[in-house]
């Protein structure tokens, strides 16, 4: 059994830097044409300058005869100015601006510490077209971590969209049913991203067996409720949910620690795990929307035009791969998957 889509795009993806996004970034560009790429470097890419550097060290990282576009981002803080959100746009390589709120996950120690301060600059990118992209978390001490989402939406994305209506806004990585209903209740300049890992993981594969740092990602995974929520969206046929990996590659020994790190990486077998969800669905014949068609109208970028071929065809997953002089861990690692991607030129 064969599946041939048109190649798809990432709209969210996590490369790290130096040493380690060299070592990741092939796979990326091996299954997606472009991919929205994260700013949560340290220290942050607050400016465009700092995202067009960025956007060069990927250039020159990928391996050769790959065509791969990233598509860059800002990271939102209190003090990013009107200004800097015109030259964004005016670069033409900065496709989003990126809120984190202060603490809530990786490298977000310097998010928006209150919604208040970014006005100016969200002002400014609803004029402008350019999109908001939400890590939906609060961080209050007081919430619990698998009501953070459902929270964040209530307290500061539902007033947000009253007081700018015109803003697109993404909410990345959903992984909560109200999640969804909020993004299918709202207008059309307000969609979602969702994960492989949320599509197939409920919380209880934090804890099968033993406590499995590998799968501990934020948001956290949720109860198999909203996992069957997730995949009811993105098996919909809704043009308002797309694919964003939030694959993010840490060394093991940062995983498997006191205090690990939050992320599951997927980049390696993207397209084969929601190959994987969606057939679990029945709903193979909406997995190229999906991929392919949403995530580029939403942003007003044109279709791709190659193709990929994913194919049944059993493999197993290494367990570790290269990063830095370190070891990374996959998620399904020694496992064996079913689906396999494989080039038009090599599917015969």
């Amino acid at each position: 059994m064969r599946l041939t889509l048109k190649r798809p795009d990432d709209w969210h993806l996590h490369l790290r830097d130096g040493a380690a996004m060299a070592a990741v970034v092939g796979h990326s560009a091996a299954q997606f044409a472009r991919a929205i790429i994260m700013p949560n470097l340290k220290p942050a890419l607050a400016t465009t300058a700092a995202a067009l550097d960025y956007r060069r060290r990927i250039l020159a990282a990928l391996p050769a005869d790959t065509a791969f576009e990233p598509l860059m981002t800002l990271y939102l803080t209190d003090n990013t100015s009107a200004a800097e959100i015109h030259a964004a746009r005016e670069s033409a390589q900065v496709h989003a601006v990126k809120l984190y709120p202060a603490g809530a996950t990786t490298n977000a120690d310097a998010g928006v510490s209150a919604i208040e301060n970014t006005y100016p600059a969200l002002e400014a990118m609803q004029a402008l077209g350019l999109p908001l992209l939400v890590h939906a978390e609060v961080t209050d001490p007081q919430v619990d971590i698998f009501d953070r989402e459902a929270v964040f939406i209530e307290r500061i994305l539902a007033p947000l969209t009253q007081r700018l209506p015109a803003l697109k806004i993404v909410l990345e990585h959903i992984t909560t049913r109200q999640g969804v209903e909020f993004v299918s209740a709202s207008a059309d300049n307000i969609a979602g991203t969702l994960t492989a890992h949320h599509l197939l993981l409920n919380r209880n594969a934090l804890f099968a067996g033993g406590l499995r740092p590998h799968h501990y990602c934020l948001p956290v995974l949720k109860r198999e409720q909203h996992r069957q929520a997730l995949l009811e969206a993105a098996t919909s046929g809704s043009a308002k949910f797309f694919l964003g990996t939030d694959s993010a590659p840490h060394p093991r020994s940062a995983k498997e620690s006191a205090c690990g790190c939050a992320g599951l990486y997927t980049a390696h077998a993207a397209m084969e795990l929601y190959a994987e969800a969606f057939e679990q669905a029945g709903a193979l014949d909406k997995l190229e929307a999906f991929a392919s068609f949403h995530g580029a109208d939403f942003y007003g970028l044109p279709r791709n035009q190659g193709e990929i071929v994913l194919e049944k065809s059993a493999w197993q997953v290494p367990d570790t791969y290269p990063l830095a002089g370190e070891e990374l861990v996959p998620m399904r690692a020694g496992e064996t998957l079913s689906w396999k991607l494989r080039t038009p030129a090599h599917a015969d």
